[in-house]
């Protein structure tokens, strides 16, 4: 089945689009833009049960010609255990799947504080469909970093920490890079490139935002990334301001870094029932169409 996502974050998205053509660090609407999904069919969800599908075109220098169209979809903080209902967790993995993306992101904080909802991360993230790449949060590391690797692995899903993979999609290959986690200090950029493809498609996943300010300048690269829950609690100038002076100023949505982009996911937990309270930000299963864009020119 697949959600229609709501009217609060259409409107949402028009007064984004407004505002980011002004934010010297965000893309122009113009060239990467949220796209609403409206479907006839529409699955009517309770609201601790409740989350938003969002739409998106990237355009990215030097992607290869073969993935034009390229589709990705990004789970991010997904916080399994009594801070995000269970049903939520599995629609929205029929989402994903209903969708057919080329590749499915997940990009960490799989669980909380507690280890005992361990074994609960591989039960409701089983069966995503296509290449699943897995990197790791600061949460991950807190509760057993291990244990999720080893899940997600006999899931068949590839966890990259600090890592890399070149896969063939479409008939043309494509470099997936993981950077682990750089709330922890676990990140090693130049260990993830270390023998990697330049060119071509590379699309980076890494929790912390961030990381985006440590990878090779004017690349071409594409990096999704998650951990701030679009915010959490969103009060207009205030929240902006925690976060950076926090050292987080990519919040949510598009944005280039030295001449990258990159894309922060609202996350799919917290809020909406459970213990953690959301405001202004809402539960999001992201899906992205790449398309090609002339190559980056370097500055005069």
């Amino acid at each position: 089945m697949r959600l229609r996502l709501s009217r609060r974050l259409h409107d949402r998205a028009h007064m984004n689009a407004a505002s980011n053509a002004t934010a010297s660090n965000r893309l122009a609407p113009a060239r990467n833009e949220l796209v609403v999904r409206e479907k006839e069919e529409t699955l009517r969800l309770r609201w601790r049960d409740y989350f938003a599908l969002s739409e998106h075109q990237l355009h990215v220098p030097g992607l290869s010609p073969g993935h034009d169209g390229l589709r990705v979809a990004q789970l991010s903080d997904i916080h399994v255990g009594q801070a995000t209902s269970a049903v939520r967790i599995r629609r929205a993995v029929e989402a994903v799947n209903a969708s057919a993306p080329d590749m499915v992101f997940l990009t960490g904080d799989y669980v909380t504080h507690s280890p005992k909802p361990l074994p609960r991360v591989r039960e409701l993230l089983a069966g995503l469909t296509g290449p699943v790449f897995v990197v790791l949060g600061n949460h991950d590391h807190w509760v057993n970093a291990p244990y999720l690797r080893e899940g997600f692995e006999r899931l068949g899903y590839t966890v990259l920490q600090n890592e890399h993979r070149v896969v063939t999609v479409r008939g043309t290959p494509a470099t997936v890079l993981g950077v682990d986690d750089g709330r922890t200090g676990r990140d090693d950029v130049k260990a993830t490139f270390q023998g990697a493809p330049t060119s071509g498609t590379r699309l980076v996943l890494a929790h912390t935002p961030p990381t985006i300010e440590k990878l090779p300048p004017h690349e071409g690269l594409v990096q999704f990334s998650g951990h701030t829950h679009g915010g959490q609690f969103v009060v207009r100038g205030l929240t902006e301001a925690v976060f950076r002076r926090a050292g987080q100023p990519y919040i949510r949505g598009h944005y280039t870094v030295r001449g990258n982009q990159l894309y922060v996911n609202q996350g799919l937990g917290f809020g909406f029932g459970g213990p953690y309270l959301r405001r202004g930000t809402q539960p999001e299963v992201a899906f992205f169409t790449l398309r090609a864009a002339p190559a980056l020119q370097p500055a005069l």
